[in-house]
């Protein structure tokens, strides 16, 4: 639905599930400057440094939030993550608070004083 106005400000954004209109980004490098290790992203702003994730039903149940924040610790370049989650996931026999849950996690990462967190953090529920 945003894909043309993601792209209209200057994000690349995942075009299908193809692997030809797939967004990779490095997280090393090996023979000749070669990525030898690649991690996709669903939108990525170059200027702004910006990896886009949009999730869906896998979001909260699937661990994919966890995914997303740890492979954005480690994408190169990446100095702001954008991660979209539905305010809530129905299934049966319950719904899932994604949304909440995963502002929960951003604050405990974000708060805690233990580690700091190498890029930005925006959370949209949708």
């Amino acid at each position: 639905m945003l894909r043309e106005d993601l792209i209209d400000i200057g994000f690349e954004v995942e075009e299908s599930k193809r692997s030809t209109d797939r967004i990779r980004r490095p997280v090393f490098f090996g023979e000749n400057a070669e990525p030898s290790l690649q991690y996709e992203v669903d939108g990525w702003h170059s200027d702004w440094r910006a990896g886009l994730e949009v999730e869906a039903g896998r979001a909260w149940g699937g661990n994919a939030v966890y995914r997303d924040l740890v492979r954005a610790l480690v994408i190169v370049e990446m100095e702001h993550l954008i991660l979209a989650v539905p305010k809530i996931y129905r299934r049966k026999p319950r719904a899932s608070k994604d949304y909440e849950n995963t502002v929960a996690v951003a604050q405990a990462l974000y708060g805690h004083s233990r580690i700091t967190m190498p890029f930005s953090l925006c959370v949209i529920g949708y």
